[in-house]
């Protein structure tokens, strides 16, 4: 069983920047693809950003790119979410996620383990 938890999150205002990071504990928490997702208030979940189990590829969702960069440091089991240029868009709760492939996954269906979340708010 591999616990996440989630860190980082805050207020910041329109133009700023947030790193996120995400500490995973437990068997094998290092081998797998990593997500980020998000949910803001009214809207479905969605995916951010994910990256693969080595950390040479990544992915992203159209609205974030060049503006947000994920990355991981295998040795500490810890994925990182650096969010520049946030938008009051970008409001949201964002999770991390660790999936059951090596290659990078956009559907939440091929995440099985899930961080509790942490709030991101920008103000305008």
């Amino acid at each position: 069983q591999v616990q996440l938890v989630e860190s980082g999150g805050g207020l910041v205002q329109a133009g700023g920047s947030l790193r996120l990071s995400c500490a995973a504990s437990g068997r094998a928490g290092s081998l797998y693809a990593m997500g980020w997702f998000r949910r803001a208030p009214g809207k479905e979940r969605e995916f951010v950003a994910a990256i693969d189990w080595s950390g040479s590829s990544t992915d992203y969702t159209e609205s974030v790119k060049g503006r947000f960069i994920i990355s991981r440091d295998n040795a500490k089991n810890t994925v990182y979410l650096q969010m520049n240029s946030l938008k009051t868009d970008d409001t949201a709760i964002y999770y991390c996620a660790r999936s059951n492939y090596l290659s990078i996954q956009q559907r939440p269906a091929n995440y099985v383990s899930w961080g509790q979340g942490t709030q991101v708010s920008v103000s305008s």
